[in-house]
């Protein structure tokens, strides 16, 4: 669609820059992005309506010292998706959300088989649910399914 056309086209240099850093093709990652916002849709946005420009889902844990914003969110919990607010990174831009999502890769040994995996889509997904990217249990299937329509965009 075009929407979707041109929510690759906005991030596509930016998902360039972080395959440098972590290996993982600039579509796997332009995927997960459009996956976890919705193709830019269902951004995480600030009270006051404007954008986190958090596209990758990242939470704020204990250690982040950036800006957050706190939102309802679905979680799975044993299977069951439950809404709960989380805190979540914000960002001063969209760049800036792929290089903090292509260090968070890097730097975090519980993603050190996602890196390993980076070439294969399949790999790629099924590495990021292994890890608990996410709680959804069917997050791998549903990513997969995005990566193959970036791959046709």
């Amino acid at each position: 669609s075009p929407t979707q056309s041109a929510f690759v086209q906005r991030h596509h240099a930016a998902a360039q820059r972080a395959q440098a850093e972590t290996g993982i093709p600039a579509t796997f990652l332009v995927a997960q992005a459009a996956h976890e916002s919705g193709w830019g849709r269902h951004e995480i946005r600030h009270a006051d309506g404007t954008s986190a420009n958090n596209l990758f889902g990242i939470k704020a844990g204990a250690g982040w010292k950036g800006k957050t914003v706190d939102i309802v969110t679905t979680e799975y919990v044993n299977g069951v998706p439950q809404k709960q607010v989380e805190r979540f990174r914000a960002y001063d831009s969209y760049a800036d959300s792929f290089r903090d999502y292509a260090d968070l890769l890097r730097s975090n040994a519980r993603y050190q088989n996602v890196i390993a995996q980076g070439q294969d889509a399949t790999g790629f997904a099924q590495g990021l649910q292994q890890a608990g990217y996410a709680t959804d249990p069917k997050y791998a299937q549903k990513l997969m399914g995005v990566i193959r329509l970036v791959e046709t965009t």
